[in-house]
């Protein structure tokens, strides 16, 4: 079979689809699958291309037997809706444009944003080939939620834009229940929808020693540390977190957080303004060593603003920080939680609400017993959700969609 897969990230950018898309991708060449990526020259989150990669307009590599095109897009910074659309939007026509002179079978887009499934389902109308919708967020719920779009003329245009792609797609492979349960919730048939979840790479993300190299930079050799590694985004309620520390008055307790996003500067004000020191803000490092740095902090720290959307979420940050056997204090709610306390891998507060927060805190850091059983729940869910056994359930939809 012969495999187009359209996302436009891809590594050596290290972000959730980025990382999901190539792992697949990577399992489904060593079972002699054919395929090729179509994904924009590596620049997310800053908006600039990667030493050793220019913005040209058409280019090719390969990867681990992947067959990569990169294509010419318009870059900006991980923030800004305006811009950010416009990258979208220059990334799907381009991909549309090169998809024409690829041999495939099969179609793949990738959201969380429309735009690249729009690519995905013009090319399959043009080449008159099956076309599956993976659906990794919903859009534009999610960002009404966040406000990050407030005109609503614009926020029905998406509305029904997400709409028209969920109907022509073949086939819809979302990356949780909750969100199989929206789609039919809105009409769409649960016949054409797979639930196939995120997963970790056990090969990448294994228990180690704490890199005490990074630590004695940092000068947390001592300190019980709660890690954040991600996007600062509208999404992930940085600012609440920082809120309640300031109420935390161990000083054994500190608090790591690396990326960038749209709220990172405003997160990074309010603890300068609390006067925090307790904290530490770190820039986006590299896919291989965040390995390094999930090492050396003691709880994965994984928060989300209430809203009833991110409630259908499954964030992958769970399952690397379990694969490493680190505790998880989670703020988010549904399939997320259900997920946590059924394998006992970490401990769930609910959103945006500091009490509840600073017990969990509390909780992790003081009793011994407890951190250790979660420790040996993050086995267990790390095993459950091997990101190699997934792709191989993916694999198998891709098969029978492609026979229809």
């Amino acid at each position: 079979m012969k495999l187009l897969f359209l996302s436009d990230n891809f590594p050596p950018e290290s972000n959730a689809p980025a990382s999901r898309t190539y792992e697949h991708c990577k399992e489904w060449v060593k079972e002699g699958i054919d395929v090729t990526v179509i994904t924009c020259n590596p620049n997310f989150p800053f908006g600039k291309t990667y030493d050793g990669y220019k913005n040209k307009l058409y280019q090719t590599e390969e990867i681990d037997g992947i067959k990569v095109i990169r294509v010419w897009s318009y870059m900006t910074e991980n923030k800004g809706a305006i811009k950010r659309i416009l990258d979208y939007t220059s990334y799907a026509v381009m991909a549309f444009f090169a998809g024409l002179f690829v041999k495939t079978d099969l179609i793949v887009a990738t959201s969380p944003q429309l735009f690249t499934a729009l690519g995905g389902c013009a090319l399959a109308k043009v080449r008159r080939k099956p076309w599956i919708f993976e659906l990794r967020d919903l859009w534009p719920e999610g960002i009404k939620d966040t406000g990050a779009i407030k005109n609503k003329k614009i926020l029905n245009f998406l509305t029904k834009m997400e709409m028209c792609l969920y109907r022509q797609a073949t086939h819809i492979v979302a990356v949780t229940n909750g969100l199989k349960e929206n789609l039919s919730s809105r009409g769409i048939d649960t016949d054409k929808i797979d639930v196939v979840t995120n997963g970790a790479n056990l090969e990448l993300f294994q228990a180690k020693e704490k890199n005490k190299e990074i630590l004695s930079s940092l000068g947390l050799e001592d300190k019980f540390i709660f890690g954040y590694i991600g996007t600062h985004g509208l999404a992930h309620g940085l600012e609440f977190i920082i809120d309640c520390i300031k109420e935390i008055k161990d000083e054994k307790i500190h608090f790591l957080f690396i990326g960038t996003g749209a709220k990172k500067q405003a997160t990074v004000t309010l603890a300068e303004k609390l006067g925090l020191k307790n904290v530490t803000f770190l820039d986006p490092v590299l896919k291989n060593e965040v390995v390094e740095y999930i090492s050396i902090i003691d709880v994965a720290l994984v928060p989300l603003t209430k809203t009833d959307i991110h409630a259908s979420l499954i964030p992958s940050k769970i399952f690397e920080s379990a694969s490493m056997r680190k505790p998880i204090l989670l703020g988010v709610e549904g399939e997320a939680k259900q997920i946590i306390e059924t394998h006992n891998a970490g401990m769930a507060f609910e959103p945006e609400n500091k009490e509840a927060f600073l017990t969990g805190v509390d909780r992790l850091v003081h009793d011994e017993v407890y951190y250790h059983a979660l420790q040996n729940g993050c086995d267990t869910l790390a095993e459950h959700f091997s990101r190699k056994s997934l792709a191989s359930k993916m694999l198998q939809v891709l098969h029978e969609i492609s026979k229809k």
